[in-house]
Parts: structure tokens; C-alpha cells; sequence
């Protein structure tokens, strides 16, 4: 296993059951310190490669993963709770992500040609340089997708990693590790730390030349701070409190079905999930009691089959949390349609899909993030006020619009103040379109991963420019400055008449 450790280990259970899965070694500042020197004197190398030649282990990652994908359901399984569906979407943005940078990784990074002051004269090319050194921060909710699909625009940038996930589910990504180096990538520049932030955080900060983080808004808001100290960029994709939208003329079987997805995919641990359900009033009693139906009537359990629909929390730390927020919201008088309470007969961290009614501004998962299987339900009367329920949150990652006017969707998605919206569909459509951005607004987070953006967020620009020996920025043939500018001020205004500036 390779980790960089001094020895102490940590043992890692299932959530399913409680029982041990794995001892995992820990890692000290010193042992950071160290991986940094590791993956410093392996980038060099790495980065002088052809492009080319870096994108090959990551074209034969989408196949193998796939073909080996019951290995990495198990281990996602074992090391979250979740459902096997669930952790098969896991496997399918790796292998997708992964081959989307893969193909695009030789254009991106090519030099591009872009326009001198003097035409002819002045020839300006942009290149694009690795960071270097990336230190990859990566949760526990969606260890694979979340760890993985950082990390591969990073490496093949030309840039070497020190990755922390999440000690409980590190098993999906030092298997990825070892895949992706029997298809031939450099084992050095993917190093591995676990450990506590506590532990690691100021040693994880201080060597890295680039940091990219998911997780909460309260530890984003710290690297931020550290990070600019640092005068060193960071992406951040944080906290959201998602809103979706069931308007008048909505497919209530279909909007019912898409509710059911985007709140209880991997037990509404899922920093797209929607929390907030916004329903027009005209249809909201209809939607109410077939969504509640639909709810109770979810498979819930630990097994590796494909039958069950919703598993397990992954600590006890996050079923502590979300049974406070509707604990909270009950003793204040909201309304609970279904659920609402921890299932140990099931194992040791299930907790019901609950949905609730009557939330109002003094419960605490009205505007805070929930994180868990609980999703409340409010009337609204015109769009104009659904964009400002929408909107009334700190928080701006995803939100969802259902609807069977497509140009009345967008028209109301263009209003919401979130990264993503999706329109008849939870979070998918945006979440796996590749080649569109994807990040936060807000207290969301800061930059953006897939497209152009996710892989040229771990480059510098350099711009390279070369003037010709003919016609320079100083007077030819002894012409003094106030003819010179004379000259000059006339071939500015005939290029821009021309186009030509």
C-alpha cells in the first residue's frame, strides 16, 4: 500500500455492519514533507513528456475500469454504505471524466497562436506550464468520482499530486493508484497522505503550488485564507442547500422520479442532492402524497445487489447530524410525510428517507446543509417567486427546474444563482456533460472542474512574444518621436477601420 507513513496505523469498518475493513497506515507532517520531495523529483520528468505519451495510461483507464468494475463496486460499497447503483455511478464518471481529458488533454495544452500589437511583426504565442506540485483534498461521500476526476486533469497537465482523501474511503483511490500504474503511469507523481486535517493541513498547504479541495464551506473559507497567503491558487467546491422547482405544468410521474434521484442518490450524501423542494401550489397535494408514496415505499439496505435503492450514511458523525436536524424541525413544530427516524435493524447507520412539510426560518435544516436523506417541501404561487426561493440561500451549487415547457425552464433556470441547473433532471445532465463547467456559486465554492477549465486551473499561461528586426517600438530611419507617433497614430486608426486590432 503506498502511503507515505511513519508507521501508525488506523483501522477503517463498514458501514453496513460496523465490522473492521482495513487498517490503514497514517501519515505525520514530517511524512507529507516527504511526499512533497517525491512527487517534486518525479513532476520533472513527467512534465517533460509529450502530451501524448502522458494520455495513454488514462485512454486505457475507461476500459479497464469498466471491465473490472465489480473489484471497485465492492470496495466503494464497503468503504461508504451506499447503494451499488449508486457506487456505479461513481465508476461511470471516472471512466467517462477520465477518457473526456484524455482525448482533450493534446489540444488544450498546445501552444495557441494569438495576436501581436504589430501584425506580421509581432509573433505572440500563450503556452501552458504544469503548477507543479498539486495538493488534491478529496471527501468521503464520493471517493472514487471525487478523487479520481481531480486528479487526472492535474496529472495530465504535466503536474505530480499529494493527495489526502479521506482515510475512511482512501481504498478507492490507492486501487485506482494501482491500476493506473500497471497500465503504465509513473507510480511517484500520485503520492498518498491520510491522516487529520488537524495532523496534515498546514504541511499539505505549505508545499503545494496549487490546491484543489471538496468539502465543507468551513474548511473551503480556511484553504482559501492560507492559500492566498500564500499567493498560490485554489479551487474549492464546497457546501449547497439545492433547490428544485416543480412548476404547474410539470410531468408530475417524471418530476416524482426525478425528486426520488436527486435526494436520496447515496442517502442525500451528495453535495448536488436537492434539499429543497419548491412545488407550485396548484399541484403541490398531488406531488405531496405520490412523492411520499414513492419514499415509504424505497428498498432500503446493505446488500452488493442491484435491488436495493437507497444504503447506508457513512459515520456516525453525519447520522448524529442529520438526525439533529430533523429532531430539531419536529420539536418546532414541522410536519413529517414519511420517515424521520435511525433504522438499526438495518445496520448501524441507516436512517429513513424522510420528507417533511412546515419548515420554517427557526429549524436549522431550513437554510443549513443537511447532508443526509431529508428533503422539505414548500408551496409557491409564480416563478417570479420560485427564482426567489431559489435564490434565498447563502449557497449556489445546483438546482433543479421540472418542467414541460423547455423555453419557460430556461428562461427561469437562467435566474437561479447557481453553477449548475438542470432542467427535467435532478443533477446528471449538467453534473456528467463533460465538456460544460461545473462548479459553485457563493458560499459554493470558488473555479470549476470538467471542461476547458478543469484541466487549465492546474497551468500557468506563459506568453512567449517575438518582434521582428525590421520594425521595433523605437523610430526607424532617424525619425524623431513626434513624427514617429504621428506615423503611428495613423496605422493604429487604419488597423482599426481594417479589423486588423
Amino acid at each position: 500500500m503506498h502511503v507515505t507513513s511513519s508507521g501508525t496505523t488506523q483501522q477503517i469498518t463498514v458501514p453496513f455492519t460496523g465490522e473492521p475493513l482495513a487498517q490503514l497506515p497514517l501519515s505525520t507532517a514530517d511524512d507529507v514533507s516527504a511526499a512533497y520531495r517525491k512527487a517534486r523529483a518525479a513532476q520533472e520528468e513527467w512534465a517533460a513528456r509529450p502530451v501524448a505519451e502522458r494520455v495513454r495510461p488514462f485512454l486505457l483507464l475507461h476500459d479497464a475500469l469498466l471491465d473490472r468494475r465489480d473489484e471497485i463496486l465492492d470496495i466503494v460499497q464497503n468503504e461508504t454504505g451506499k447503494a451499488r447503483k449508486h457506487a456505479f455511478e461513481e465508476v461511470l464518471d471516472v471512466a467517462g471524466c477520465g477518457l473526456y481529458y484524455a482525448r482533450r488533454a493534446p489540444g488544450l495544452l498546445a501552444p495557441r497562436r494569438r495576436q501581436g500589437i504589430l501584425p506580421v511583426a509581432t509573433r505572440v504565442s500563450e503556452l501552458r506550464r504544469p503548477k507543479g506540485v498539486v495538493a488534491l483534498i478529496s471527501p468521503w461521500n464520493y471517493p472514487l468520482s471525487l478523487g479520481v476526476t481531480d486528479a487526472v486533469p492535474a496529472l495530465l497537465a504535466g503536474n505530480a499530486i499529494v493527495h489526502k482523501p479521506d482515510t475512511q474511503t482512501a481504498l478507492s483511490t490507492l486501487w485506482t493508484i494501482d491500476l493506473l500504474a500497471e497500465l503504465g503511469m509513473p507510480r511517484e507523481i500520485w503520492q498518498v497522505v491520510l491522516g487529520e486535517p488537524a495532523e496534515l493541513g498546514d504541511a499539505l498547504l505549505d508545499g503545494a503550488d496549487y490546491v484543489a479541495f471538496t468539502g465543507s464551506t468551513r474548511s473551503g473559507r480556511k484553504i482559501a485564507e492560507e492559500a492566498a497567503k500564500r499567493l498560490i491558487g485554489c479551487s474549492l467546491e464546497l457546501g449547497g442547500k439545492n433547490p428544485m422547482v416543480v412548476l404547474d405544468d410539470a410531468d408530475l410521474d417524471l418530476a416524482v422520479q426525478g425528486a426520488l434521484r436527486a435526494c436520496f442518490t447515496n442517502a442525500g450524501q451528495l453535495c448536488l442532492s436537492i434539499e429543497r423542494l419548491y412545488v407550485h401550489a396548484s399541484v403541490f397535494d398531488a406531488f405531496a402524497e405520490r412523492f411520499t408514496r414513492q419514499v415509504r415505499n424505497l428498498r432500503l439496505g446493505a446488500g452488493h445487489d442491484w435491488s436495493v435503492q437507497m444504503g447506508s450514511l457513512t459515520s456516525q458523525r453525519q447520522l448524529d447530524a442529520v438526525s439533529a436536524h430533523v429532531d430539531d424541525a419536529l420539536d418546532k413544530g414541522a410536519t413529517l410525510l414519511t420517515g424521520g427516524k435511525a433504522r438499526p435493524d438495518l445496520g448501524p447507520l441507516f436512517y429513513e428517507p424522510t420528507v417533511l412539510t412546515g419548515v420554517t426560518e427557526d429549524m436549522e435544516l431550513c437554510r443549513n446543509e443537511t447532508f443526509g436523506p431529508v428533503v422539505a417541501l414548500y408551496p409557491f404561487g409564480t416563478d417570479d417567486e420560485a427564482v426567489a426561493l431559489a435564490n434565498d440561500t447563502v449557497y449556489g451549487l445546483n438546482a433543479s427546474v421540472w418542467t414541460t415547457d423547455l423555453a419557460r425552464g430556461r428562461a427561469l433556470a437562467a435566474r437561479v444563482k447557481a453553477g449548475t441547473v438542470n432542467i427535467n433532471e435532478g443533477y446528471g445532465s449538467a453534473y456528467a456533460s463533460y465538456d460544460a463547467p461545473m462548479g459553485g456559486m457563493k458560499a459554493s465554492g470558488i473555479g470549476r472542474r470538467h471542461g476547458a477549465e478543469g484541466l487549465l486551473r492546474y497551468t500557468e499561461s506563459q506568453t512567449v512574444a517575438s518582434q521582428a528586426s525590421w520594425l521595433g517600438f523605437e523610430p526607424p530611419f532617424d525619425l524623431s518621436y513626434e513624427t514617429w507617433a504621428e506615423v503611428l497614430s495613423v496605422t493604429l486608426k487604419t488597423m482599426r477601420r481594417l479589423r486588423l486590432k
